[in-house]
């Protein structure tokens, strides 16, 4: 008798936590059917379904939380390419103009990181200014630092600089700036449609 109630209950246990893994798994779909669709409007949709579906479960099907999500990725992608261009400029070799080029970008990505630190945080507070006017300062904030990636490649443009260098700097920027622009779209969605 013991051993059938321990059946009984080890089987109730087995139907919850299946019921349980359906139900995780539809939000998960729904999650990723919201980030495809989402990252279909978008400049560049395989880097956004790429980077974004792994965060399905936290999404869901919030436009505020994707974009939200877009935004940490941005300022969390712009620092690590600020830190690959630091270790570039310690490079031996370096001629003067590239230098200067490597400067100019890093205090480039430094004002990125400032806007779309002051993005994040607009974000995620919730008084004092009205919806719209927050959202029109994130925008703004977001458009400038897509601005800031386009000032950074401009000192790499020219025939003086080693062709290595102006690759390695211009994958870092070119990602920077898609998923810049990326957070730019999810946050102008939201913006008209909280």
């Amino acid at each position: 008798m013991e051993a059938l109630l321990i059946l009984i209950h080890l089987a109730t246990l087995l139907n919850s936590s299946l019921a349980v893994r359906k139900l995780l798994g539809t939000q998960t779909n729904i999650g990723t059917e919201f980030i495809r669709t989402s990252c279909g409007t978008t400049t560049d949709p395989g880097l956004c379904m790429t980077t974004f579906s792994g965060y399905a479960s936290e999404i869901q099907a919030s436009p505020k939380l994707l974009a939200r999500t877009a935004l940490s990725v941005s300022l969390n992608t712009t620092r690590s390419a600020s830190t690959v261009i630091v270790k570039l400029s310690k490079s031996h070799g370096l001629k003067p103009k590239e230098i200067a080029a490597i400067r100019d970008c890093l205090e480039e990505l430094k004002d990125s990181v400032d806007e779309l630190k002051r993005a994040c945080d607009e974000m995620g507070s919730g008084g004092g200014k009205s919806f719209e006017l927050r959202m029109s300062d994130i925008q703004t904030w977001v458009s400038a630092a897509l601005t800031d990636e386009d000032t950074c490649m401009d000192g790499f443009s020219g025939k003086y600089i080693n062709g290595n260098l102006k690759t390695t700097v211009r994958r870092q920027i070119v990602k920077v700036a898609h998923l810049i622009s990326i957070a730019l779209a999810f946050v102008s969605h939201y913006a008209a449609h909280p």
